[in-house]
């Protein structure tokens, strides 16, 4: 699980950026306060200060990053493709169409 920087939240609510509404979220710890901006989003339970999760919480924990380890995966290998991880410098409009043909590539690598 990758850990959340503490500016990612106050980046995205800062861009303007607003989900479909029956477009689900899972977000990871550090995007706490999603579900406030977006009714279907899901983040894992914080540990409450002093306290421990139970089983039943632990297990929902496990059960939702099982879920957004897939999605962590294909962003380490974008950024292995230096999309994600370094500045954008070609022209911004086709960065989607880009971002697309390596997904696409990294897709064609699974299937084999």
């Amino acid at each position: 699980m990758s850990c959340p920087r503490s500016g990612d939240f106050k980046l995205f609510k800062s861009s303007g950026i607003k989900f479909g509404e029956l477009l689900k979220v899972i977000a990871d710890k550090g995007y706490q306060g999603i579900a406030k901006i977006h009714q279907l989003s899901e983040t894992p339970i914080k540990k409450p200060k002093g306290k421990r999760l139970t089983k039943e919480q632990k297990k929902y924990n496990r059960e939702l990053n099982r879920l957004r380890i897939v999605v962590e995966h294909v962003n380490r290998r974008l950024k292995i493709f230096k999309i994600l991880s370094d500045r954008y410098r070609n022209r911004h409009r086709r960065f989607g169409l880009r971002s697309n043909l390596i997904a696409g590539i990294y897709n064609h690598e699974l299937a084999l």
